[in-house]
């Protein structure tokens, strides 16, 4: 079984990831401000997920099917090391919720969708009691589609959302088109659906638009950071030691790259560079008691200007100058030694060299604090993806979307997981030493649908590799101990649209200055421009929220 989708689903990307809001590679960045959410007045601005959540959230229980092999410590996800028996699987679903009724559902998908009525499809279907028709759409393009989807009369019985897409008219819609989960899941009335009720209750909490319970959630792991890898391989067979300070980096880079023998030393850090530094994502009531805003920190400047010394080295690939080709092809191609990514690279580069190149060994070194010493990390979303259902659905619709939810939230160990991971033994897999191995069919069928709907509480397990589960885990409970939570943690936020493109600047701005197209001046004019438009009334309006709905942290 995969580790769930919630900490290797596709997403997007800030430029300062000090927390990997975003855990998978679509490239591409997000404007500095992302929101999503409503307000407990039930108007579309706002949030709920302060002091008036707890009475709208399901009960927790916790589920006792598989022990992790390593429990979440510091907001780390579980591990799952040991193989399983997979001939002796627990149900987490004795008896179909489904009834079998008729259930459209649309959703993000990366990759070729399946056929309608493949044998993956109709598995599930079956294991499940449900009979879903999927409109899959291009994850790429999704955002586009959704919102001329939520613009029309005709909202499918089920919609997959993310809170990047969650802007301006999209965001008003979700509040507007979608049910009120509240009557089916808030308090004891979760436990018909054991598999929901087992997912964490921060991550519930993000799935509260307008007032209410909305967004069935996919959790992630709160120590859930952008990556430094390095070729451990290479490193070893030089003699170098991992840096642990932003000097010690920059001057093992000068180092180790050798433009003559097409080798240099990283991509573009970029998008770790705000964890090195500190940098605080988003809105923050800082030590002296002030609210600021991620750009106004000098932590922010500080990270940029390291990020820039960088390419001023030369020791950046050029193509990452250039935002050209894929920096994880250049790491196992051996032209660049380090690069940023998010946690599913670990395990996907470790399967993907095992055969081609044997000797291949990717590791990640801790982050380190810029002087030296630990790091400032904070906290990513406890979820960012939703599924929602249509406010026009009948109750069987809802009773049918449910229990397709429950199913997708199985836990590891289980055979709804294995079923809905893997698909069908001897037609979509087999099992070597114990291990399932997709065949060609299973890789072209068993792909991110059913997965988007729901997850349990994150974990990462890989059979055939479980050192890399070992090694996630630990680096994040690493990483984790140094962690912090912002303000707004655990808040899901839609903020006035009038502010929607407030820091849609800041984006490019970066990219120019860290590669020397801009001076600092540039940036720091605007950032004043971004206060001067809009950012000091987005302040008062976020000093408000905050005093009504009570501090994230």
């Amino acid at each position: 079984m995969t580790p769930n989708a919630a900490s290797s689903g596709p997403s997007r990307r800030s430029f300062l990831a000090s927390t990997a809001v975003a855990t998978a590679a679509v490239a591409g960045g997000m404007p500095l401000l992302t929101a999503c959410g409503g307000s407990g007045s039930g108007t579309p601005n706002g949030t709920t997920a302060g002091k008036g959540a707890d009475k709208l959230l399901p009960t927790y229980v916790a589920s006792t099917v598989a022990k992790p092999d390593l429990p979440s410590k510091n907001g780390s996800s579980d591990g799952y090391i040991a193989k399983v028996d997979l001939a002796a699987l627990a149900a987490s679903v004795p008896a179909k919720l489904g009834t079998g009724a008729p259930l459209k559902i649309m959703s993000p998908l990366w990759g070729t969708p399946p056929k309608a009525g493949c044998a993956y499809y109709e598995a599930v279907d079956a294991a499940a009691g449900t009979k879903v028709t999927w409109q899959n759409q291009d994850g790429n393009t999704y955002g586009e589609k959704l919102g001329a989807v939520l613009a029309s009369s005709s909202v499918p019985d089920m919609v997959v959302v993310a809170n990047w897409h969650l802007v301006g008219k999209i965001a008003n819609a979700v509040t507007a088109k979608f049910m009120d989960l509240g009557p089916h899941l808030a308090g004891d009335k979760v436990k018909k659906y054991p598999n929901l009720a087992a997912i964490p209750s921060d991550a519930w909490r993000m799935g509260i638009f307008g007032g209410a319970l909305r967004g069935i959630p996919m959790p992630a792991a709160s120590a859930n950071f952008i990556v430094p890898y390095y070729r451990k391989d290479l490193f070893d067979k030089k003699g170098w030691s991992v840096p642990k300070s932003a000097d010690e980096f920059l001057t093992w880079a000068k180092d180790a790259t050798s433009a003559k023998a097409k080798v240099w030393a990283c991509g573009d850090m970029s998008w770790l560079s705000g964890s090195i530094f500190g940098a605080c994502p988003k809105w923050n009531i800082d030590d002296d008691g002030k609210l600021r805003y991620a750009i106004e920190r000098p932590e922010y400047l500080e990270a940029l200007e390291w990020t820039r010394k960088l390419f001023d080295a030369g020791v950046v690939h050029p193509d990452d100058i250039a935002r050209s080709g894929n920096a994880g092809q250049r790491f196992t191609a051996g032209e660049i030694l380090v690069f940023n990514d998010d946690m599913s690279t670990w395990y996907q580069k470790t399967a993907e060299q095992a055969q081609a190149n044997p000797g291949f060994q990717i590791d990640a070194m801790d982050i380190f604090g810029a002087a030296g010493g630990n790091p400032t990390l904070w906290a990513s979303s406890p979820a960012i993806i939703w599924s929602l259902i249509s406010k026009d659905a009948s109750k069987e619709t809802v009773e049918n979307a449910l229990a397709a939810a429950n199913f997708s939230a199985a836990p590891y160990g289980t055979k709804e997981r294995m079923l809905v991971d893997y698909g069908v033994e001897g037609t979509h897999y087999t099992v070597k030493d114990g291990v399932p191995v997709k065949n060609d069919q299973g890789n072209s069928e068993v792909i991110n649908a059913w997965t988007m709907l729901a997850a349990p509480a994150p974990y990462y397990a890989h059979p055939d590799f479980p050192d890399v589960a070992r090694k996630q885990v630990e680096w994040q409970q690493r990483m984790g101990a140094f962690m912090k939570k912002t303000s707004i943690y655990g808040m899901t936020i839609v903020e006035p649209t009038r502010y929607a493109n407030l820091a849609s600047q800041h984006e490019q701005l970066q990219i120019d200055y860290v590669r020397g197209n801009k001076k600092l001046s540039d940036v720091q004019a605007a950032i004043s421009t971004w206060r001067s438009s809009g950012g000091d009334e987005l302040r008062d309006w976020y000093k408000k929220l905050l005093d009504e709905n009570g501090s994230g942290n």
